[in-house]
C-alpha cells in the first residue's frame, strides 16, 4: 500500500483547525507547518497526532514546498486549515493513488462556503486545484495564487472539498490584504509599469467578472460581498505596487 501525507498549514486557525485535522486522519502522517501561531493553534494541534513544524512565512511557495520537503512519503495530500475532506473524498484518494500508474496528481473541485451558506457561482463554480500529487514531479510555484507545476498527467477527482472560507469580514479582508501584498512584490520584481488602467479599470473589470459574467448576482447579497471584495484585493495591489515603486524611487535619489 503507497503510504499518504497530509499537509495543513495554519495561522491562527483555532476556530477551524480541528475540523481540517480529523478529515486528515485517513492519511499516514499528518504535518502542521505554522506560521508561528498566536492563539490556540499550537495547543490544539499538540493533542492531535500531527507532526508540528514552525516557520517564518515568507510566501506560500517557499512555505509549502518547505512542509512538503519534511514529509515522509512521496504522495501528498495538500489541506487547508478552512478545509474539510469529506469520507468519500478520503476513501476516493486512497483509491486513486493505489491506481495512479501515470498520473502525478489530481486536481479536486472545491465547495465554497460564505459564512455557511454554499456559493454556486461568482466563479466558484469552477474552483479546482491540484491538491494530491506525488512530490517527485511536483512542486509549488509563485509567492501568492501559487499553484502545483507538474512533470506528468493530472487526473481529477470526483468529489469535492468543503471550503469554509468566511469566518468574519475582517479576517477576510486580512487575507485579501496579505495576497494583495505578496502579488504586488511579485509584479514589483517583473518590473511591471503602473498606469492608471491598473488602479481604476481592473479593479472595475474584476468586479464585472465575478458578479456579472461568473454569475455572482444569483449568489445574492453574498455573491455581491464576494465580488466587492475581489475588486477591493485588486484595487490594493496596484496601490501597494506604486508604493514600492516610490520607495524604489526615493531610494535611487538618495543614491545620487
Amino acid at each position: 500500500m503507497t503510504k499518504i501525507t497530509a499537509i495543513i498549514p495554519t495561522f491562527n486557525e483555532e476556530e477551524r483547525i480541528k475540523n481540517s485535522l480529523k478529515s486528515a486522519e485517513f492519511a499516514d502522517e499528518i504535518i502542521v507547518i505554522d506560521s508561528y501561531s498566536t492563539d490556540n493553534t499550537i495547543e490544539i494541534v499538540k493533542e492531535s497526532n500531527a507532526v508540528l513544524l514552525q516557520r517564518k512565512f515568507d510566501d506560500f511557495s517557499s512555505q509549502k514546498n518547505y512542509a512538503i520537503e519534511k514529509a515522509s512519503n512521496d504522495w501528498i495530500v495538500w489541506i487547508d486549515a478552512d478545509e474539510v475532506l469529506t469520507q468519500e473524498l478520503q476513501d476516493e484518494i486512497k483509491l486513486a493513488i493505489q491506481n495512479a500508474k501515470e498520473l502525478v496528481g489530481f486536481y479536486i473541485y472545491r465547495v465554497f462556503f460564505f459564512k455557511g451558506k454554499r456559493m454556486r457561482y461568482t466563479g466558484t463554480q469552477n474552483d479546482k486545484l491540484i491538491r494530491v500529487f506525488n512530490r517527485q514531479y511536483c512542486k509549488y510555484e509563485g509567492k501568492v495564487h501559487e499553484k502545483i507545476v507538474p512533470q506528468g498527467k493530472v487526473g481529477v477527482l470526483q468529489n469535492r472539498i468543503l471550503h469554509y472560507s468566511y469566518i468574519s469580514f475582517d479576517r477576510y479582508i486580512v487575507k485579501l490584504n496579505q495576497h494583495s501584498a505578496l502579488k504586488a512584490e511579485e509584479l514589483f520584481e517583473k518590473g511591471l509599469i503602473i498606469t492608471p488602467f491598473h488602479i481604476v479599470i481592473k479593479p472595475f473589470a474584476r468586479f464585472i467578472k465575478h458578479y456579472f459574467i461568473k454569475l455572482g448576482i444569483l449568489d445574492g447579497f453574498y455573491g455581491f460581498i464576494i465580488s466587492f471584495a475581489l475588486s477591493y484585493g485588486v484595487l490594493v495591489r496596484y496601490i501597494k505596487l506604486w508604493n514600492l515603486k516610490q520607495k524604489q524611487r526615493k531610494n535611487e535619489k538618495l543614491d545620487k
